[in-house]
């Protein structure tokens, strides 16, 4: 009965008269799996991690996510395609549904932290319809250190209901599946999707939200690492790029392998306790850090078993390409906790261009790196999507557009004040894609060459060579690496038809430009310095 009225307030300030008759509160990880198991909502591997399905969405619902537009949102959020206006009577008429929902049901209730700084750090509660799913958020999530004191009021909290559907007639939502924050209520409800993910990354979403209006801190979609003389890097980069492979590296450390903030003081922490990582194609010898991290406590999603055994087959993409594992920070050996680190002494942006345009390594002065940041640029190729038969570009501003409610020009400029506060910040492209030709024609850079790249830039022997800038993206391409090819480092060079190059570069940088009209308006003549210069393309 303690334990009961203990649940009860907690639950009170989310709506709940009284607890669920089957609550439980902060279970560790042994409890949770052994409910998962008990109520059939996954299996154990033969490395001891819980496999788990998500159902139907294999993903986030870009679409299907919302915001509660009141007096505080209305003139802040950038409203569009990316953040959609939700009214605030609906929000409460469908949080009241998804409470009676829950009341009769087992939920799991569980405190934790969104971000490692004390100074801007959102205490969370969590409740979950699935016991898996609150093991999901003990993983990703900060954990309160044991005994801790957690019958707090919480900066913000999460309802999440899969089995609760919404009536799209009635309820406001586009279809039956929904996540929508609201800021004034603090809290998000998510319901009729088991795709862990839409929790985390509605916490990114409020922290995106919440620190560059309160602290000043940019939130960044990245990964971060530490060197052994205390040397922080930084990562961003859309899917397929390789930003999860280049950030885990065994002679540095791991601050966190997705969401950043960076402070005015200068230093970077991370928002999360975990990793969520991707496993399509996972092998102990390309990733040796994920794939023994995959163990008791951690969960693996949408994934299949070699058949007649309990060994995962990563390679299987029966379900989705989007296979993922979610385990603890400190699965990671050495990895920084707290996960705190100072200012970036390198940013790398990374980019799998499939037209072969862009150099393997380029260095950025503050104009190219707040455009490049602005545009967010990657390609994708055939077989990664449904009706991709050739490369097509993606921009997706700050590598994170869907996240950010605020204007992306507003991430850009913080990012630029922080390069002027950290001058010795140096920053990178990086093109982990094609070379010698578009998808299809040239072929795609050489992981080792890649590596050793990001090597010298971050030992500093990249200052001891000459640069050049490349004619129409306008950054700086070194004109030797040790350990690299010369002849790659100029991409027009690996063409054997130095017209197609030049076509195709025109054809690219045509691309960014049109993306970057969204943003003219906005954008002040540093960022706008930065663009392209259509008219200086090299012909020979």
């Amino acid at each position: 009965m303690a334990e009961l009225r203990t649940v009860a307030a907690h639950l009170a300030p989310l709506g709940f008269g009284q607890a669920p008759a089957l609550a439980h509160l902060n279970l560790p990880p042994a409890a949770l799996v052994e409910h998962a198991l008990r109520r059939q909502e996954g299996r154990l591997t033969d490395t001891g991690a819980l496999m788990c399905d998500t159902g139907h969405f294999t993903g986030r619902s870009p679409k299907d996510r919302f915001l509660v537009k009141d007096a505080d949102t209305t003139g802040r959020v950038w409203w569009g395609d990316i953040n959609l206006p939700f009214n605030p009577d609906q929000f409460e008429q469908l949080h009241q549904k998804m409470v009676a929902y829950l009341a009769d049901k087992e939920i799991f209730v569980r405190e934790a932290y969104a971000g490692a700084d004390p100074a801007t750090q959102l205490k969370l509660r969590v409740v979950n319809e699935l016991a898996w799913h609150n093991l999901f958020c003990y993983n990703l999530f900060l954990r309160p250190a044991p005994g801790a004191d957690t019958s707090w009021t919480p900066d913000f909290s999460i309802l999440c209901a899969p089995g609760f559907e919404a009536d799209p007639a009635v309820d406001g939502t586009r279809q039956k599946n929904f996540a929508v924050i609201d800021f004034t209520r603090k809290l998000i409800l998510i319901g009729g999707t088991a795709y862990a993910g839409e929790m985390k990354k509605g916490i990114f979403g409020v922290l995106n939200y919440l620190l560059p209006t309160r602290h000043q801190t940019l939130p960044m979609h990245c990964s971060a690492n530490v060197g052994a003389a205390g040397d922080t890097a930084i990562f961003f980069g859309l899917s397929g790029t390789g930003k999860t492979t280049l950030s885990t590296d065994p002679q540095r450390r791991l601050v966190g392998d997705d969401e950043h903030g960076w402070t005015p003081k200068g230093t970077i922490f991370n928002f999360e306790g975990g990793c969520y990582a991707k496993v399509i194609d996972l092998s102990a010898s390309k990733e040796p850090e994920i794939w023994n991290a995959i163990r008791f406590g951690a969960i693996v999603e949408n994934t299949r078993f070699v058949p007649g055994t309990h060994t995962v087959n990563y390679a299987d993409k029966s379900v989705t390409e989007n296979t993922r594992t979610a385990y603890p920070l400190d699965y990671i050996p050495g990895a920084v906790e707290p996960s705190v680190a100072g200012a970036p002494r390198h940013i790398f942006f990374l980019t799998a261009d499939a037209f072969g345009v862009l150099p393997p390594l380029s260095k950025l002065d503050k104009s190219h790196a707040m455009y490049h940041f602005l545009s967010g640029y990657t390609a994708k190729v055939a077989g990664t999507e449904m009706g991709i038969t050739e490369p097509q570009t993606t921009f997706s501003a700050c590598f994170g557009q869907v996240f950010l409610p605020l204007h992306p020009t507003h991430y850009a400029e913080m990012l630029g004040q922080l390069l002027d506060q950290n001058p010795d910040v140096q920053v990178w492209l990086v093109n982990t894609g094609w070379t010698g030709g578009s998808y299809g024609t040239g072929h795609r850079l050489k992981l080792a060459h890649t590596r050793r790249l990001i090597t010298a830039a971050l030992s500093g022997v990249l200052s001891e060579v000459n640069f050049r800038q490349h004619p129409v993206f306008g950054v700086a391409v070194p004109a030797a690496v040790p350990g690299v090819p010369s002849e790659i480092l100029d991409p027009r060079h690996t063409w054997a038809d130095k017209a197609a190059y030049d076509r195709t570069a025109t054809e690219l940088a045509e691309k960014f430009t049109r993306n970057f009209g969204k943003y003219a308006d906005f954008a002040n003549a540093e960022i706008l310095a930065g663009a392209p210069r259509l008219a200086a393309v090299e012909t020979v």
